[in-house]
């Protein structure tokens, strides 16, 4: 797990880094607003991203 940066030793964080942070919390936003617009349920909406925030902490712990 040496390629996992642990953000709070490198605060401040670099600017690039807060608009990369900032564009995928609006993406995520809009998706969620979006899915509940169309009639997803809630407990599929929750359960799609609760397995992609497994698969991709998989993919980091596993690397």
């Amino acid at each position: 797990m040496s390629n996992v940066t642990r953000l709070r030793h490198v605060l401040p964080l670099p600017a690039d880094v807060v608009a990369a942070t900032n564009a995928l919390d609006a993406a995520v936003i809009k998706a969620i607003d979006e899915a509940k617009a169309a009639g997803l349920p809630q407990g599929l909406l929750a359960a799609i991203l609760h397995a992609h925030a497994h698969a991709e902490t998989h993919k980091m712990v596993s690397t």
